[in-house]
Parts: C-alpha cells; structure tokens; sequence
C-alpha cells in the first residue's frame, strides 16, 4: 500500500499556547525556514476548480516540484482532513529553480499564484510518521498543519491526527480547508 499524506489545517491565533503545548509532549522544533512556492496550472484545466496542485517549491538550498493530483470526494472529507499520494522530485539544487519553471512554462503551465511563508516542523521521536507544522504566510496569518504520512487505513490515520489535535488542544481552531494558493489569490 502506498504512503499517503493526511493532514488538516487550521487558524492560529495564539501560537505561543502551541509552541508551549509541543514541547511538554516533547516535539522539537526545525526551523523556521522560509519557503516560497510558486503555483500552475494547465492551460485547458483550472487546477483552482480540481484543486489540483503542480508547484515548485523554493527553501533554503534546495528546490523540488511537485505534483498532487485532483480532489474528490475520497481525498477531501467534509471534516476538512486531505488524504493525497503526493510525487516529489527534488531537484539538485536551489540554482535549478529556473530551470523547472522554464520547463513549466515551455509546457504551457499558467502561472497561478506565488505564497511566502515562514515554516516551523515540530517532530516528536515516538511519532516518527506525524508532524506538526506552524506557518506564517505573508498577508495571511498563521496557521498549524498536522500531518501523518502513513500506509495505514484512512480511518485509523484520521483517528491518530485527531487524538493528537485534542492532546495538543488544537481541535478549537477553526479549521481551513482552502489551500494556501486559493488563499492568497482570494485576498488580492
């Protein structure tokens, strides 16, 4: 079975409460790194309307694209938790970044949007497949990501991420279901 990458996003107002609340469950922070993701879309498909997501992503030293595939209702549940197989390709450094987006671009891609944020991952060493991560977008705010990457059944991972939003106290944020692409280009 393949890995899949289940998650839930959700605004934070108050992200010291976090950072406090993680490390008396002993998760320890990475970061921050700034990352700056640049978003497309085909020509004959608006990946906004399928919520498909091709993107180069851009953080200290190194650069990858990457590709999820359209939503449905199977990958997006009304709970607002995204279960996707994702496909990275990291690139051989951060001098490749305008190699990939001259590819796009001789592809055809329609540039759609570019987000700046600022991203902290919080790990603990008994939960090796969860992360917590805090970004701060620019022009948006914050916002606290959990994710579990797992072959497990989607009910038995949305299970883990919930207890684990609970423990953290998070499962009070509201939660955000946009990604952060629409996000942005619904605040221009």
């Amino acid at each position: 079975m393949p890995l899949v990458e289940i998650e839930r996003k959700r605004a934070l107002e108050k992200r010291e409460l976090l950072e406090r609340s993680l490390e008396e469950w002993g998760f320890v922070p990475t970061g921050p790194v700034v990352e700056v993701d640049t978003y497309y879309s085909r020509p004959d498909v608006d990946f906004l309307e399928t919520v498909e997501c091709l993107r180069v992503r851009e953080r200290d030293g190194g650069c990858e694209v990457t590709y999820k595939p359209a939503s449905d209702a199977t990958t997006h549940g009304t709970d607002g938790v995204i279960a996707k197989q994702e496909t990275n390709v990291a690139l051989a450094d951060s001098g490749q970044v305008a190699h990939a987006h001259r590819l796009l671009e001789a592809l055809g891609m329609v540039l759609l949007a570019r987000v700046e944020k600022s991203r902290t991952c919080y790990r603990a060493s008994e939960w090796p497949e969860l992360s917590v991560v805090v970004d701060t977008v620019a022009g948006l705010g914050s916002f606290v990501e959990t994710e579990i990457v797992s072959a497990g059944t989607r009910e038995d991972v949305v299970r883990r991420l919930e207890e684990t939003e609970r423990l953290l106290r998070l499962d009070s944020h509201p939660v955000v279901t946009l990604p952060y692409r629409d996000l942005v280009l619904s605040s221009r």
